[in-house]
């Protein structure tokens, strides 16, 4: 049920319990899984989440790709800033999950599905392994139709950036073009993540179908390679993708769209429509005693950046927030974010 209050961050994507537990070789062994992988559940994986949950000490997170980022975002930004949409089951780990968000005052909406399970991703870790294995579950059953519930629907319309991770790609195309489509109508910022490089390269179409709405893009050094190969780009170079991400046509007219590359430890790109020079913006250096857990650094960059473009800050400003949120969530088990709460250093 809508509160009537409106929130500045709408995002869309699926959402996942991450349960993540320190196992061994032995538990390994027994689902099948590689130390450093990740994949998604066959039958056989099915009862690593429970066993997980059972019989090691499990640190339960709201995870999913967007929903880290949401997290991120809402971790900087004031009480009941940003709210977040996707699909759960009604079952237990819904319950979990809910509690988590919960936890760190993050507004959920979710679609509820009575005949399948919340998705979840279990993480073994083995020293510096780690070992991601996800069933989607109802997560993958997300609809235009509950997005268009009058009370879902007004959380987007009051919003002030609407933002989607990629991964919906490969759930519903049609909400990521009506969220577009207002954003366009309205004048509302509109943030998409390429998420990962499969996304480019095998969902091209439902991906260039919505580049048009595009206000910023963000992406990492290997999903620009990708886009790259799957659109015949003449260079695959971070630089020249960014610019010719920034300088697609593009549905309104009053933003300049600006393309995000970040390059892990190299400094981050910045291409505006119309411009022929990148802007590069340092990383924050880190020492590599104090890296507990890189999963999720990315989820955490687009959170600080979301963040900083809520508050208005400038481009340069909003990917060194960006950074600075990736940089503590490094140091955390999973993506994660440091309690009490830090705040950005101005």
């Amino acid at each position: 049920m809508s509160s009537g209050k409106e929130y500045a961050l709408f995002c869309l994507e699926n959402p996942l319990l991450d349960i993540q537990a320190v196992g061994d070789d032995a538990l390994l062994a027994k689902y099948n899984l590689k130390a450093n992988d990740a994949i998604l559940a066959e039958d056989q994986h099915l009862g690593l989440y429970e066993d997980l949950l059972t019989n090691y000490d499990a640190k339960l997170i709201a995870g999913g790709a967007a929903q880290n980022s949401a997290r991120g975002a809402q971790y900087i930004l004031p009480p009941n800033s940003v709210v977040y949409v996707g699909g759960v089951g009604d079952d237990k780990y819904a319950a979990i999950l809910k509690d988590a968000v919960r936890e760190v005052g993050l507004r959920t909406e979710y679609r509820v599905d009575p005949e399948v399970p919340t998705g979840r991703c279990g993480v073994v870790i083995t020293g510096h392994n780690r070992s991601l294995c996800t069933a989607l579950g109802a997560a993958n059953h997300y609809d235009l139709e509950h997005l268009k519930k009058p009370e879902v629907w007004a959380l987007a319309e009051g919003a002030e950036i609407i933002y989607v991770g990629g991964y919906h790609f490969t759930v519903c195309p049609p909400a990521i073009m009506e969220l577009g489509k207002l954003a366009a109508e309205k004048n509302k910022a509109f943030v998409l993540n390429l998420s990962a490089p499969f996304i480019p390269q095998f969902f091209k179409d439902v991906v260039d179908a919505s580049e048009s709405y595009w206000d910023y893009v963000i992406g990492n050094e290997a999903e620009a390679a990708a886009y790259a190969e799957s659109h015949s780009l003449a260079s695959s170079a971070p630089k020249d993708v960014a610019l010719h991400l920034a300088n697609l046509p593009k549905a309104n007219s009053q933003r300049k769209r600006v393309a995000i590359i970040t390059q892990g430890t190299l400094p981050t790109l910045i291409a505006v429509q119309g411009e022929d020079s990148v802007t590069e913006v340092p990383v924050h250096a880190i020492e590599a005693s104090k890296i507990n857990d890189t999963n999720g650094a990315g989820d955490a960059f687009a959170g600080g950046f979301l963040a900083g473009l809520v508050q208005g800050q400038s481009l340069e400003k909003a990917v060194d927030m960006g950074q600075w949120l990736a940089r503590l969530s490094i140091q955390e088990l999973g993506p994660s974010y440091p309690m009490p709460k830090q705040s950005y250093p101005n």
